[in-house]
């Protein structure tokens, strides 16, 4: 779409869900100088969005949902920021026919994701919960000799990681396992991928011990890993998803645990967040399953990264340039 300075006369934007983004603890110096005049809101109800982005020209906003409806009654609106990189919140093809430009961030937590992909790996080989449990239990006190041998680590060395989306953060996923001296294979994009280090899912699923998902969510990869796809891994196989929630059917999961048709799984990611407290996974109370919430990316430096990302992708637009946009 044609942009120009003249795209932001009024200098006005609004943060919705700031929140979700700061606790208090974020430096907001290169968004205030963006623009002139900012509105923030810590939440938004879906029935509060349209009075709160009547007037406004530009919308900051994490996970707020921006559908046809709303944007339609946007009537100043010339840019939507995505403070994430998934932008399955906003209506592309709506903002498109509404001359709405939307841009997104990336690579702001190519050093938290993988991180934290690996604090739920070694979390899960290294048995911590149980091994926690039975040291302040009493269990390891009563033990015979100087260790107790109940609940045993893996070593990573020698492992074979799949990685299912290979952009920025399946590549950071990678390194570290390379590092980690550990085999890593990729899965095709889709059935027309042909380059020759890429496997299809059939012939990539059998050779894992650690499955990880950093592909974005589309209409076309819901349950993505579902019942066929968790019986092709290997009974000893992990499952970790930072990705979203439902590229994994979640009953299917829960069965596959249950009967030890994998070994494990870690997810920061599921199909309702927040979700409700009798969640199937919740409330299952598995050994070999972890659940953090939604918290790989949020580090304190890389929501500092993205929200200056923001600050980036407003500047350029007001000169012209067409920076993240989608």
């Amino acid at each position: 779409m044609p942009i120009s300075h003249n795209n932001l006369p009024q200098q006005n934007g609004v943060i919705l869900d700031l929140d979700s983004l700061s606790k208090n603890d974020l430096d907001l110096t290169e968004i205030e100088n963006s623009l002139a005049n900012w509105t923030y809101y810590g939440t938004t109800k879906p029935n509060e969005v349209v009075s709160r982005i009547k007037d406004t020209e530009v919308i900051v906003s994490n996970k707020v949902v921006l559908d046809h409806e709303v944007l339609s009654q946007a009537e100043n609106l010339k840019l939507i920021c995505i403070a994430a990189t998934g932008t399955n919140n906003i209506d592309l093809q709506a903002a498109n026919k509404l001359n709405i430009a939307v841009c997104n961030i990336t690579n702001y937590a190519t050093q938290s994701v993988p991180e934290h992909v690996f604090r739920l790996i070694l979390s899960l080989y290294g048995r911590l919960s149980e091994n926690m449990e039975a040291a302040v239990s009493g269990r390891w006190s009563e033990s015979p000799y100087f260790c107790l041998l109940d609940y045993l680590p893996q070593d990573l060395h020698g492992k074979t990681m799949g990685i299912i989306g290979y952009g920025d953060l399946g590549q950071a996923v990678a390194k570290i396992a390379k590092n980690l001296d550990m085999k890593v294979l990729i899965a095709k994009r889709d059935k027309n991928d042909n380059r020759a280090d890429r496997l299809s899912l059939d012939d990539l699923l059998p050779q894992v011990d650690i499955l990880t998902l950093h592909c974005p969510l589309t209409e076309l990869n819901k349950n993505l890993i579902s019942t066929r796809e968790l019986s092709l891994l290997p009974n000893h196989a992990l499952l970790i998803n930072t990705a979203r929630g439902p590229l994994v059917d979640e009953p299917a999961l829960l069965l596959a645990l249950q009967n030890k048709d994998i070994a494990g799984a870690g997810l920061d990611v599921l199909s309702i967040e927040p979700p409700p407290r009798d969640h199937i996974l919740l409330r299952s109370k598995l050994k070999n399953l972890i659940i953090t919430p939604h918290i790989a990316w949020a580090s304190l430096q890389s929501r500092q990264r993205l929200l200056n990302q923001v600050a980036e992708n407003i500047n350029a637009f007001k000169i012209g340039k067409t920076r993240n946009i989608l």
